[in-house]
């Protein structure tokens, strides 16, 4: 599944396409992904002027110059592809390359900037567990999929004091509750265990144990808030974490997966200075955690 880095590469690879641009017709291919389309899903976007591109969490909002707002998420597999003539980009980082096989090319988008160019946008979703949902514009943050999503982990926002006020009390793991989309919206299993590393902060920890009392401060919070805000900036500056399929919008692979410190690093030595011990890997919740044991406390 793509983490918040990749739907912003995403985001950011489509947005000097879309914004501002009529969509002058919609290739509607099959009759549902994940779910079905919305009923006159074309119709309904068909001459309409896209005002903007927008992301919370790992979905994507493109915005009309009418009702209705368009909720789009890429599922395991779904990419989108830029057709402007010769040209042909895939906006995201995907380490292998992203399907381009018609036959998974469900939705096409043709689009005419004020300039007169010309562009088709194509969502290809070998898996087709990605969806395309509307909503108003109006109650857009009240729609199921995005109701009740927790702060995003980008700018100053997430700073210690709320993380320790997210986490107070919670007896969970410190890894598990910072999955836990209702607190932070976005995070993914990859950049939860480089920020733990980062703050050298175990993932099997109890949550709450972090936490201050009301009011107050804590290093640790304070560590892993700035933890958190780093390692997602840094992803998206260099375009994703490169891993599964995720790639960018023109084309290029991300290398931020090079910088991983613990992620995939069974076995390797520890990059903190001087402790150079294994890292482990650990099941919770299903899902791999990589964590030097002796840095991460």
């Amino acid at each position: 599944m793509p983490e918040l880095p990749e739907v912003e590469t995403v985001r950011r690879g489509l947005q000097p396409v879309f914004e501002g641009s009529r969509i002058t017709r919609v290739e509607q291919r099959r009759p549902n992904l994940r779910f079905p389309f919305p009923e006159d899903f074309v119709s309904r976007l068909t001459d309409r002027v896209v005002v903007s591109l927008g992301r919370r969490a790992k979905y994507l909002t493109i915005h009309l110059d009418q009702d209705p707002v368009l909720i789009c998420h890429l599922g395991m597999s779904g990419s989108f592809r830029i057709l402007s003539g010769e040209d042909d980009r895939t906006p995201g980082e995907f380490h292998h390359e992203r399907s381009k096989i018609e036959a998974h090319d469900h939705v096409v988008f043709h689009l005419l900037e004020p300039s007169g160019a010309q562009h088709r946008v194509v969502f290809n979703d070998p898996r087709r567990f990605g969806f395309m949902i509307f909503s108003d514009a109006a109650t857009l943050h009240e729609h199921p999929s995005l109701a009740g999503l927790g702060i995003e982990p980008t700018g100053n926002a997430l700073d210690g004091k709320l993380l320790g006020d997210l986490l107070r009390g919670k007896r969970t793991p410190l890894k598990a509750a910072l999955l836990d989309q209702r607190l932070i919206a976005g995070l993914g299993n990859i950049y939860v265990c480089e920020a733990l590393w980062r703050a050298g902060l175990s993932p099997e920890r109890e949550a709450g144990s972090i936490a201050p009392a009301p009011g107050r401060r804590n290093a640790k919070c304070d560590r892993l808030a700035d933890a958190i805000r780093a390692v997602i900036a840094e992803a998206i500056i260099a375009g994703g974490s490169s891993l599964r399929d995720h790639v960018q919008a023109d084309g290029s692979l991300g290398y931020f997966q090079h910088s991983f410190a613990v992620y995939g690093r069974e076995g390797k030595p520890c990059r903190t200075d001087g402790c150079g011990k294994p890292i482990a890997r650990i099941v919770q919740s299903g899902r791999s955690t990589f964590y030097c044991p002796a840095c991460q406390r």
